[in-house]
């Protein structure tokens, strides 16, 4: 069964982890690189709800979503938190994602494959510094270090 999980994320809370996470340094604007206090609000996104700034140095629009994988996508910050979070670090199947967040299962599968090839790009190239690695910590109820199984 699946429950409409999407209802239980705030929407200011998802909105400022995306913030955080797509925008460490805060948002500036992406034409000329102004901070969001060098802009005016323009307006409001209609589905996604995001607020869109035009940048008093270059007239430029942008919003939250500017220069993210999210760009030009009409998702509410909680739906796209969810899909980050729960869909592809957790692995769930993009049908289900897709009735609990309430999107067509193509749009959660193109954004998935988009997020994880961006992911693989990002991995390191070089092998772990460890010569050994234990695998055991990785299993629930593996036991304690040390004890004989």
């Amino acid at each position: 069964m699946d429950f409409p999980i999407i209802d239980l994320i705030d929407e200011e809370q998802a909105t400022a982890w995306l913030l955080k996470h797509f925008h460490p340094e805060g948002l500036h604007c992406p034409h000329c690189g102004a901070n969001v206090e060098e802009a005016r609000l323009f307006g409001w996104t209609r589905k996604s709800h995001l607020r869109i700034y035009r940048c008093l140095s270059c007239e430029g629009v942008y919003n939250l979503y500017s220069g993210t994988v999210f760009e030009q996508k009409q998702l509410t910050p909680p739906e796209a938190v969810l899909l980050l979070l729960r869909g592809v670090c957790q692995g769930v199947p993009s049908a289900k994602l897709a009735r609990e967040i309430g999107l067509s299962r193509q749009t959660v599968m193109s954004l998935g494959r988009v997020l994880q090839s961006n992911a693989e790009a990002l991995q390191p190239s070089s092998a772990l510094p460890d010569k050994g690695a234990e695998t055991d910590e990785m299993f629930q109820n593996a036991g304690e270090k040390g004890d004989r199984h």
